[in-house]
């Protein structure tokens, strides 16, 4: 296996070149860690001695270089989980994570496009959504 040798950031991408002179990329909308993480913390990384990791302690994030040989793309199509959060920036995704007890970073990836949610998991965002908005009426 090709070994990691530099990492670097750019346009939207989280970038690798490696052993074997390949380079490749990935949007960050797959790590929305790193996504949201600053530029400070983006560069504080270690790859790990077998090459074929990465590894931000200060975010508690890792990625493996097989995440870079995936070729799909962010699907925002018909991503109403998106759109919501769109509409509405002030949603707190992880407190809406939390009201559906679920990790920030998969709510993130439903928001993001990266995986799709179920309709089920679909309906159990809006619904934890829509709590939150009854709370705030009660106000």
């Amino acid at each position: 296996m090709e070994r990691i040798e530099k990492v670097w950031f750019g346009g939207g991408n989280v970038y690798i070149s490696t052993d074997k002179g390949e380079q490749y990329h990935r949007p960050l909308e797959f790590f929305p860690i790193l996504k949201e993480a600053t530029d400070e913390q983006r560069n504080s990384y270690k790859i790990n001695k077998f090459g074929d990791a990465i590894r931000w302690a200060d975010i508690d994030e890792d990625i493996h270089i097989s995440s870079f040989y995936e070729t799909s793309e962010p699907d925002l199509k018909n991503n109403v989980i998106a759109e919501i959060f769109a509409r509405f920036p002030q949603l707190n995704v992880s407190e809406v994570a939390r009201t559906i007890g679920i990790h920030k970073s998969l709510l993130s990836k439903y928001i993001y496009g990266t995986k799709k949610p179920s309709a089920k998991r679909t309906e159990e965002i809006i619904e934890a959504i829509r709590h939150i908005g009854r709370e705030l009426a009660a106000i």
